[in-house]
């Protein structure tokens, strides 16, 4: 009897008793005007909504409550919410892009040259140079303008829209705000930034779709923090040494705060092996922030080797779960 009263209380909660709501009004910066339309969702995920003519958005966050929301609108910087009070409004002020003088190309036969060759390394540096990235492509390239530094020997390019792209290799249409974008050719150095969202693309899901992604996975950045979420690295195949060759454990390396929230600390670089290849993590900043999901705030590790390889092209939302 106890059991069916309590099914029958349960049933009277509003369904706001069980998820998690975020409210908001996205504002300009200068002019302090509304803005509309503008993106609101979960980098790296399929979650997201957008603002009404007035600027106002409401969105479910109940999955991905240890996660940062972003809000991003054409010709404005994303901005990145990682403090918000569940069901309180919050203002998001929008800073306009500013733009180098000189990225617009002039017309003429030496503009479309080099501007098919600034093309060319922004593909290969942007979606990367695998298998999977060699199935990408970038539908609206006409959105994507360069700055080419000839004393620097340094590309610069800027997105007044969001970068739209099929990736035919893992059935993803991908949606990218670009934010920077520099890579000197000289050094090969690369910095870009910028947040992601995910849906299905139905039209290119094939029956070895699943394998492709899952292979994708094994290896990967997001495979190798729920790994260490979990604690179980080696049971996964990683191993992590320290540059004097060490193999470390996930007591060695991880922080639990009060809060059941996780951080990556360790006073220097750490190789990261899986099955024959290798990769490095650079820590910019003391702790390192990562959840069960796989997410991790990118501007707190660099990376190298394989893991620094991978690109837009070799990206997984992270809903994906894989099957062993």
């Amino acid at each position: 009897m106890k059991t069916y009263f309590l099914i029958f209380l349960l049933a009277l909660l509003p369904a706001s008793a069980f998820s998690q709501i975020v409210k908001g009004r996205i504002i300009d910066i200068q002019t302090r005007k509304p803005v509309p339309f503008a993106a609101v969702y979960f980098n790296g995920t399929f979650v997201g909504t957008t603002s009404d003519q007035t600027g106002n958005f409401q969105i479910n966050v109940t999955s991905f409550v240890s996660m940062p929301l972003t809000i991003s609108a054409i010709g404005y910087y994303s901005y990145t919410l990682t403090d918000f009070s569940i069901g309180g409004p919050v203002v998001i002020l929008l800073a306009p892009k500013i733009y180098e003088i000189g990225e617009v190309e002039i017309s003429g036969n030496t503009a479309a040259r080099r501007r098919k060759v600034n093309l060319k390394a922004f593909r290969n540096e942007f979606l990367g140079k695998t298998p999977n990235a060699r199935k990408c492509e970038i539908l609206n390239e006409e959105v994507i303008s360069f700055f080419y530094d000839s004393n620097k020997d340094t590309i610069r390019a800027y997105a007044m829209e969001p970068i739209q792209i099929q990736n035919t290799a893992l059935a993803y249409e991908v949606t990218y705000y670009l934010d920077k974008f520099e890579f000197n050719k000289r050094s090969t150095s690369l910095f870009f930034s910028g947040n992601i969202l995910f849906s299905e693309d139905d039209s290119t899901y094939r029956r070895f779709t699943m394998n492709k992604r899952k292979r994708t996975f094994l290896g990967s950045r997001m495979h190798f923090f729920r790994a260490l979420w979990a604690d179980e690295l080696y049971s996964t195949k990683f191993t992590v040494k320290s540059p004097s060759g060490d193999k470390l454990s996930y007591e060695d390396m991880v922080i639990l705060s009060p809060m059941n929230t996780k951080f990556m600390k360790y006073p220097e670089s750490l190789v990261i092996h899986y099955a024959v290849k290798w990769s490095k993590i650079n820590f910019k900043s003391e702790f390192a922030y990562f959840a069960s999901d796989g997410y991790f705030d990118p501007a707190e590790i660099g990376w190298e080797g394989e893991m620094g390889k991978k690109r837009i092209g070799d990206s997984l939302p992270y809903e994906y779960n894989v099957s062993y």
